[in-house]
């Protein structure tokens, strides 16, 4: 989970380097990957107690915010 969680800011500040927007865009594909790949470890990290309820919903509403705003850009960057 660390390791996806820190991939999804990676990407985007190694994308944002990029010349292009499209190649911009293949980056946050990327980090948006990477926040698909934290819910299910979220999941599972309540199920197995190493988070509450309200902590897992917390976090999980913050990743899906964070997935709106990449899908955002993504269609910002590819529409322009």
């Amino acid at each position: 989970m660390q390791r996806a969680s820190v991939s999804i800011s990676s990407n985007i500040a190694e994308g944002a380097a990029k010349p292009s927007d499209i190649e911009f865009a293949h980056f946050l594909d990327t980090s948006l990957g990477s926040a698909f790949e934290v819910e299910p470890q979220l999941l599972i990290s309540k199920n197995i107690g190493y988070i509450n309820s309200d902590l897992h919903n917390n976090l999980l509403n913050d990743l899906n915010e964070i997935e709106r705003q990449l899908n955002g850009l993504i269609q910002t960057l590819r529409n322009s």
